[in-house]
Formats: C-alpha cells, structure tokens, sequence
C-alpha cells in the first residue's frame, strides 16, 4: 500500500539519523531539467537496484523531464517493466534483510522527510572504516548498513578526526575533514555535481507538480488581487 510506504520512510529516517552534523548547502534547481535528467539517470544506474520509489511512474518522469519513451526504457529501465509501471524494485524483503540487515527504504518522500540538504551532505559523507561490514561507514548517519554505492565515482576517503570538549568537560573525538586516499572516477568538484544532480531527482519525486503549483499559484495570486480591486471599486461605487 502506497501510504504504508511514506509511514515507513518517515518512521525509518526519524529513527536513525537525528545528529548534528553540519548540513551543507545543496544548492539545487528544480527548473534545471538537464539536471533532473541526469540525476535520473544517475538513480537508475546507481540507487535503483535496492531503492525503490513506488510513487513515481517511469511515464511521468517521460512526460516532465521531456525524456522520449525510448530513450526512458534505454537508460532508466532494466527490470522489464512497462513504461506506465510504478518504479518498484524487485528485490524481496527477506533478501535485503540477509545481506543489509534492514530492508532498503522506498525514496519517494525521502526528499521531503530529510530535506535536500541533508541528502547532500550524506551521499557525500561515505569513508572508510573496516570494522563495518561493507568497509564503509557515514559521518551524517552512523553505523549506516548501505553500503558506498557510488564510491567508483567518489573514490575513498578516511576521516581527519579532532579532539572537542562538550560543556561538561568529557572530551569527544570528532571528524573535522576528509582526505581521499583513492581517487575515483571523478573530480571533487564533478562528484559533487553529480550528487546534486541526485538530490535534485528526489526532490522533484517527492513532488512532481511544485514547479506546475507554483507557476499556476502566481496566477492565481494576481487573479485574486486583480479582483479584489475590481470588488473594492463596485463596492465603493454602489454606496455612493
């Protein structure tokens, strides 16, 4: 059931990651549609294979994106599903408890239930640690159990910690920056680009017609003020 899928998304992520970690700014564009087609791409290839984001059909995605019929079932579809299918993945529950330990979250809301920033800050926050079981784990969500799906573009990187002492006095080690140690595919700057790109995706999941609601609501607006001018001076003129 849909809802259910949005109850355990927000359930799930309010669970888990509540810090305070710096959040940086994702800096996304929402009109950018060159963007949001790369980041669905990117989803496809990287995220797709465990997440799902049931609430979204692969036709409107065509239908907003301006993305051909084709050219969807080329680049976003590898599970023989149909243009007009919702974006299910077909790995079962049982599964993904055996190998993650927890069952990977649909992302539908998580854009909205998270917030762009913290999508951003997270994808980016992978290192390396090898007491975790896939050798990695997240500066933003600790002890995270999915593993760097996009590490082959990020590369590796291991934490510079620091010493910080909290208002008590107990002294607490923190990490203060990163430092690659394997060099991915990418550029800093490109790797950041392309988690842009990403979040700007599940931004526009979370709610398709915002863009379309805000342009109307401008009309709508003006329409309104417009009328109430016109009222204002029937009004006036009917008293005199």
């Amino acid at each position: 059931m849909k809802w259910l899928s949005i109850v355990f998304v927000v359930w799930a992520t309010s669970i888990s990651a509540a810090s305070n970690v710096h959040l940086d700014e994702a800096n996304i564009k929402p009109t950018d549609k060159e963007s949001l087609r790369r980041g669905a791409e990117y989803f496809s290839n990287y995220c797709y294979n465990c997440h799902s984001i049931a609430l979204m059909r692969f036709s409107r995605i065509s239908t907003d994106l301006e993305i051909s019929e084709e050219d969807i079932i080329k680049s976003l579809m590898f599970t023989g599903a149909k243009v007009g299918d919702n974006m299910k993945v077909n790995m079962r529950s049982e599964e993904a408890k055996r190998w993650f330990g927890t069952a990977p979250p649909d992302l539908s809301v998580i854009a909205r239930a998270r917030g762009v920033d913290w999508l951003y800050t997270y994808l980016r926050s992978f290192y390396r640690d090898e007491s975790r079981p896939w050798g990695v784990n997240n500066a933003t969500f600790k002890d995270v159990a999915m593993p760097h799906v996009l590490w082959d573009l990020q590369g590796l990187q291991t934490p510079v910690f620091k010493t910080i002492r909290d208002e008590e006095g107990v002294e607490h080690n923190v990490i203060e920056r990163f430092e690659l140690v394997v060099k991915g595919k990418q550029t800093p700057q490109e790797f950041d680009n392309t988690v842009r790109d990403i979040v700007n995706f599940l931004h526009y999941v979370g709610e398709p017609a915002k863009q379309t609601r805000l342009a109307l609501g401008k009309w709508v607006i003006g329409f309104l003020v417009f009328f109430f001018i016109i009222v204002y001076l029937l009004k006036k003129e009917y008293w005199r």
